[in-house]
């Protein structure tokens, strides 16, 4: 998001040697966890003690105290602290359509985890704010005065303002997108916490009615947020929100809003060349030649191939192979949209045309397009080089992905990035203070914000590497959250290519990608005990490693009901295995059951021991 700086920097900036980067295969897998890591260091709220991020603390704890609502939690969107709806709820329909599509390929590489509490994170936020069926807190944070501050989100001492949507102010974009958001999420979690999935499914029916009925500019009700994240309007959310509650519920009402409103609001009649947080219609186009293609909506299949068509559009658009109306692609092969932050809009159509190839394919068909046809291979051909392009395959020789490879951008537009940790500076960073220390040093950044996707080059793919180059360095969740699926998508087809492949030694001291114990969480029965609905939740434990592990202790948090197969620790919500199971040989599994209401316990994995 385009920040203003209080701070004035004079950087004298000398001539460099550019030394040619001899650039690897692509790690689609490594880039997927570090992804994962880049949205886990943009969480607001409590953050959980067995975090990734370490450098990384609570924050934004008091968020809607003086509304008297409760709204902590959620994700900034991008190098500043201002919870800003719109974007925050794109980000989260992203992560769950990529979760969605992609799901074996996320299982397979044991990220489901990481994706269900990416999404969760933004979920359990969407539900605090939204008090009332036609309320929905929009935005927490001034993004005026947050924005002449350069502090860490742990040391705000700027206005948490928080900012509402009711019938009185409408909103029909935001609350349009945070129904989408929700709606698919269900989908995403359905398989896994089916109790869950339906609250998340009664708050998008409310909240779609809600956008439908009161209609308006979300931005005209929350003037704050015009500055930052102006909307274009608001007939593409409701159509886009309408057609994810139809993938939902299978409910005809929401086909039959798409299909009767789609000349009205543009869905047929419009054709784009950007998909974004702002601009849903090639998304909505291709979401609904699925539903034409899986022949889900037989009785309006002539509308439904007035949507493809649009779909076919953007498709073309983005292959250069739409009679010359197609979108500019730098010398070195990158989609370029708009001048700032052109990663995000890359990374999206990617994620489209990934989505949107496998449906072809499917359906053994092929992409027409004015220029000749495409075949779906090759659709995922050109997505590849997308892929590549951010990872290091570009003139650069540069990995826009922070952490990835040996040569990324040091000096990221992101105030937590930029400033020492709590964890090594205990002591506040004032709003001046940050800009005079912090902003203007010409140092790397002392914290290495891992999978963060920056803004990236400019039309001819040249970068400016500096903290005040806004427009280039910083990152964006709405950037960052198309890439789980298409990161899961290639590493399926492609992996095993790159000397980093999961498994191999990596390098920068990351994290492993995944924990040497993973975790299946099934529901095996459920029970009404009048109003109350009881379920049996059984957890398989299994040792993916190669090596026999001894000495497990788990933590299981929300826990309010019964627990077999575990032994209690010492410590509160801490479990170890029982005494005549201490070893789990590689490939080994076992598991414990634990019975309550609501939504699953969270369970993680405290502490183990190589034998």
């Amino acid at each position: 998001m385009k920040t203003l700086n209080s701070g004035v920097c004079l950087i004298l900036v000398g001539l460099l040697t550019i030394t040619a980067v001899t650039v690897a295969e692509s790690n689609y897998g490594e880039a997927l966890d570090k992804t994962f890591m880049f949205l886990e260091a943009q969480r607001s709220g409590k953050l959980p003690s067995d975090r990734r991020v370490k450098w990384r603390g609570d924050s934004g704890l008091k968020d809607g105290f003086l509304q008297n609502v409760d709204l902590v939690g959620g994700y900034y969107d991008a190098g500043d602290h201002v919870k800003f709806g719109l974007p925050m709820a794109f980000s989260v329909t992203m992560l769950a359509w990529g979760t969605i599509e992609y799901r074996k390929e996320i299982t397979n590489l044991n990220q489901m985890g990481h994706a269900l509490w990416a999404i969760r994170w933004g979920t359990d936020y969407f539900i605090k704010a939204h008090t009332q069926p036609n309320v929905l807190w929009g935005q927490v944070g001034d993004g005026n005065s947050d924005h002449y501050c350069w502090e860490r989100a742990e040391d705000m001492t700027t206005p948490r303002t928080a900012f509402k949507l009711d019938q009185d102010h409408p909103g029909s974009d935001l609350a349009g997108e945070t129904a989408a958001a929700l709606a698919a999420s269900s989908m995403a979690f359905k398989p896994y916490n089916s109790s869950y999935s339906d609250l998340l499914l009664v708050h998008a029916k409310q909240l779609f009615s809600f956008a439908d009925r009161f209609r308006g500019l979300y931005d005209d009700s929350i003037p704050n947020a015009k500055q930052f994240y102006k909307s274009s309007g608001y007939s593409d959310e409701l159509l886009w929100a309408a057609a994810w509650l139809f993938r939902a519920t299978g409910e005809e009402q929401y086909l039959k809003y798409v299909v009767d409103n789609g000349a009205y609001m543009g869905g047929t009649g419009l054709a784009v060349k950007e998909f974004s947080w702002d601009n849903k219609y090639a998304g909505l186009q291709i979401l609904l030649s699925k539903v034409l293609i899986e022949k889900k909506g037989v009785a309006y299949t002539s509308t439904l191939k007035l949507y493809q068509a649009k779909a076919d559009y953007f498709a073309c658009a983005c292959l250069q192979k739409n009679d010359g109306y197609n979108v500019q692609l730098t010398p070195g092969g990158l989609m370029y949209v708009h001048e700032w932050n052109n990663m995000q809009y890359a990374s999206a159509a990617s994620f489209l045309l990934a989505v949107y190839s496998d449906s072809l394919s499917a359906a053994n068909s092929e992409l027409t397009c004015p220029d000749g046809q495409v075949q779906p291979r090759e659709i995922l051909d050109f997505v590849r080089s997308q892929a590549d392009y951010i990872l290091g395959k570009n003139p650069k020789s540069m990995s826009y992905m922070v952490g990835y490879g040996p040569k990324y951008p040091a000096h990221v537009h992101h105030r937590g990035a930029s400033i020492a940790s709590i964890s090594f500076l205990p002591s506040p960073v004032s709003c001046v203070q940050g800009f005079d220390a912090w902003y203007c040093r010409r140092e790397a950044d002392p914290n290495v914000i891992q999978g963060a996707l920056v803004g990236g080059p400019d039309r001819n793919d040249n970068f400016n590497d500096e903290r005040s180059n806004y427009e280039q360095t910083e990152p964006t969740i709405s950037a960052s959250a198309p890439l789980v699926g298409l990161f899961s998508k290639l590493e399926s087809l492609y992996g095993n290519t790159g000397p980093n492949h999961k498994g191999s030694a990596t390098t920068n001291n990351q994290p492993p990608q995944c924990e040497p114990i993973k975790f299946v969480h099934s529901i095996t029965s459920k029970w009404n005990v009048g109003k109350t609905t009881y379920y049996r939740h059984k957890v398989t434990m299994k040792n993916t490693s190669q090596k026999p592990i001894t000495g497990v202790k788990l933590m299981v948090r929300e826990l309010t009901g019964p627990i077999w197969g575990l032994s209690p620790a010492a410590n509160k919500n801490t479990y170890e295995l029982p005494q005549w199971l201490r070893l789990l040989k590689p490939g080994s599994e076992c598991s414990f059951v634990y019975v309550q209401e609501g939504p699953q316990a969270k369970v993680s994995l405290l502490s183990y021991k190589y034998r």
